[in-house]
């Protein structure tokens, strides 16, 4: 006998697995031509690269009253990098079970169980230096560039496994194009 909770999470489950199917059959053919792992490995190292650029950002926001303004360009770079490699990986990272294989299942979970190590050792690194910090500084700045420090290690954890995807993920066979 299913119990009410099992039903609504079977339920829940089969409605993320017919949405994730509807958007992926709506991307499917958008930037055909950055569907390879040459350039989803680009998109990776921009991404990473943007990633520094926000924690030096964060990083100078503590003395500098005017670095919190480059954020707004840094994080447009960001949301458009990650959209792109979300897009040409086929979002994998985050796909349901019901629309994967059992080697795509593997490589998702495993990408997932290093992206959980790599967003809690990051947030760990941003509140110890917060903590440690705030023994000798008593301002605001602290407390924002602490908050932005944290924010990019959340950032970066969460990415994190989308980006070994894309950068492990083979070229797809000519027959699946």
């Amino acid at each position: 006998m299913s119990t009410p909770d099992s039903n609504v999470l079977t339920r829940y489950q089969a409605y993320r697995t017919r949405r994730f199917l509807e958007n992926d059959a709506r991307t499917r053919n958008w930037l055909p031509n950055w569907r390879n792992r040459r350039r989803r490995r680009i998109l990776v190292l921009a991404l990473a690269a943007t990633f520094v650029a926000l924690l030096i950002i964060a990083i100078l926001s503590l003395f500098w009253d005017w670095a919190p303004v480059l954020w707004v360009p840094a994080t447009v770079l960001f949301i458009g990098t990650w959209s792109t490699l979300q897009i040409v990986s086929g979002r994998q990272s985050d796909a349901p079970m019901g629309a994967l294989d059992e080697w795509e299942i593997q490589q998702r979970n495993e990408a997932r169980s290093i992206g959980l190590t790599i967003t809690s050792s990051a947030v760990l690194v941003a509140v110890m230096a917060l903590i440690l910090l705030s023994n000798g500084i008593d301002s605001e700045e602290l407390a924002y560039a602490g908050g932005l420090w944290t924010l990019v290690a959340l950032l970066f954890g969460g990415c994190s496994p989308a980006m070994i995807l894309a950068w492990i993920t083979p070229d797809p066979d000519p027959e699946d194009l």
